[in-house]
């Protein structure tokens, strides 16, 4: 039996057996800027920064950053939206030989201080925008962070968008105490940029602390080591045949927080000398204006996201003949609407796997392959093996087409999980991860998903845990039992549904009152799309509140109502 039966199906230009050769991540910037500086390394709102200009202010806030006490293990949190800043202190901090730790708006404030704490975050940068500002506040004030960087969000925007925002939009700016602990964003880059230049070790050192709630929902910081990213990289930018150096256009839809957006849109820009077009929030209309208006060649984004595009009214009239590599990831891809892609627009959508724990992508469909291998997320990253373990007996790795655990084994993969050797020992065997995937390969070497972690709910590419819900509705005096579970969904993917049966109690209960109460307690992705209050909910023999039934019964409603 062949063990690598991809080697067969790879692409002519690819080679899988590649020698990869780890470097601090920071060094990204320093070449391209070395190279082309007067370049647009990035374009926010139609204000642009060249990659000399990122490179300044990069080895600048190093230096602040080193002033005030960032050096090897000290922890570094940004809690920003897609913005200038954020590549800025990314980079800054690595060159700092701090560790960067992604800190996501959407996350609730229990969630974000569980996550500081647990991280041991000392220095926190946000934006002076009252939604941010106010959240994080009052998550450093039960914490131990040193320092709250603030960035004046107005000074990013060009000069037309400057004087409207700020005459009409300031009551969305909050403001901003005065005191030793509070930071100026702009006091970071007042400086000569003479920072003191860190050794990295490149395979040892964590250049980001990534958290993921895996399969249990328990949070976890996954450990990823300069080479873990700068390696992950490098296996992407070989995937398409036909990149230019200094001379394409990527579009930042997804935020820079998201593990998937950080390596395919920023890094990857980065290394390719790409014009990074940032955006800070996906909306419909604005995407379309821009893929019209701008000539986009590489495009990574999330099913929805190629949904929303596909069906939009004016979809024909959309300008995106230039992209040269649309790489779908977060969740499955349509095969359908990869066609659609193909037969509207003559673009090959690449769909990608991985998980936060392997930096994160291992797996792609080779270009210009469309329907070769419907519904597989492709083939391994060079430098990547894949293998699929029998689910009872660890170790035991099972032929081609049989079904068991997807495993994976590569540079891309974690050190492990910070201060949590009981989960790192739980999905590593040897350099082995598990992914806690149920899947197979074929006999080409192309990998299907069979099914993810059964409770798992993925909602337009984000991990939301019924746990964390669950927990939530719990807190209600009127509530007696709750499961949540994923039911399908067209757009997202998948939503939350909870099912609750409410105490014999005085007292009522709707869904508009409930979502009211857990609305401050979960992130906004959290919130169930459907509460159904039920009398009964169905458990098994030994008692346990049964998700299968009721998963059951809903795809049942959804392949009814699809037949209509």
């Amino acid at each position: 039996m062949n063990q690598k039966p991809w080697l067969d199906s790879y692409p002519p230009h690819v080679k899988w057996n590649q020698k990869f050769k780890g470097k601090p991540l920071h060094n990204l910037i320093d070449d391209t800027a070395a190279i082309i500086p007067q370049n647009v390394a990035l374009d926010f709102m139609g204000k642009t920064w060249t990659y000399g200009d990122v490179e300044k202010a990069v080895k600048a806030a190093c230096k602040s950053l080193q002033d005030m006490g960032v050096k090897k293990g000290v922890k570094v949190g940004i809690f920003l939206p897609n913005c200038p800043q954020f590549m800025v202190v990314f980079f800054a901090v690595l060159k700092a030989g701090g560790t960067v730790v992604s800190y996501s708006p959407l996350y609730s404030e229990p969630e974000l201080l569980y996550q500081v704490n647990d991280s041991q975050t000392e220095f926190i940068i946000t934006l002076d925008l009252a939604s941010l500002y106010s959240k994080i506040r009052r998550v450093v004030e039960k914490s131990n962070v040193k320092k709250l960087i603030v960035s004046n969000f107005s000074d990013i925007l060009p000069f037309s968008k400057k004087i409207l925002f700020n005459v009409f939009k300031r009551s969305l700016i909050a403001e901003i105490i005065k005191d030793d602990f509070h930071v100026d964003y702009n006091s970071l880059l007042d400086n000569n940029g003479d920072y003191k230049v860190v050794k990295i070790n490149p395979d040892k050192d964590i250049a980001l602390l990534q958290y993921t709630g895996g399969t249990t929902g328990i949070p976890k910081g996954a450990m990823l080591t300069h080479s873990n990213l700068y390696i992950n990289m490098l296996q992407i930018e070989g995937w398409p045949p036909d990149i230019h150096f200094g001379r394409e256009s990527v579009v930042a839809f997804l935020p820079f927080f998201h593990i998937f957006a950080l390596t395919v849109i920023l890094n990857f820009g980065v290394k390719v000398g790409a014009r990074i077009i940032i955006v800070p929030k996906f909306e419909l209309e604005d995407a379309i204006r821009l893929m019209t208006n701008e000539k986009i060649t590489l495009f990574a984004g999330v099913p929805t996201i190629f949904t929303a595009l596909a069906n939009h009214q004016n979809a024909d009239k959309i300008g995106i003949s230039k992209i040269k590599m649309a790489m779908s990831g977060g969740a499955p891809l349509p095969v359908t609407l990869r066609q659609q892609y193909r037969d509207r627009w003559n673009i090959d959508i690449t769909e990608g796997y991985g998980l936060t724990e392997t930096s994160p992508v291992t797996h792609a469909s080779p270009m210009g392959n469309v329907g070769s291998r419907a519904g597989s997320v492709g083939l391994p990253l060079p430098a990547t093996e894949v293998f699929i373990m029998d689910r009872k007996n660890e170790g035991v790795m099972l032929p081609h087409g049989e079904s068991g655990e997807i495993c994976i084994r590569g540079p891309q993969v974690m050190k492990g999980y910070w201060k949590n050797p009981e989960a790192t020992a739980a999905v590593m065997f040897g350099d082995i991860l598990k992914t806690g995937d149920v899947g197979y390969i074929d006999k080409e070497g192309y990998t299907f998903i069979m099914d993810r972690d059964k409770d798992l709910i993925l909602v337009g590419g984000f991990n939301v845990f019924p746990r964390t819900i669950e927990e939530a509705i719990n807190k209600h005096p009127l509530v007696e039992e709750v499961t949540v579970i994923g039911i399908p969904d067209d757009y997202l993917g998948e939503t939350p549904k909870a099912f609750v049966k409410l105490r014999d109690l005085v007292g009522t209960l709707n869904e508009e009152d409930l979502l009211a109460f857990i609305r401050s307690k979960i992130g906004k992705h959290e919130l169930p799309s459907q509460i159904e209050f039920r009398d009964k909910l169905p458990k098994t023999m030994i008692g346990k509140l049964s998700k299968k039934e009721l998963l059951s019964e809903e795809k049942a409603k959804y392949e009814a109502k699809k037949n209509r």
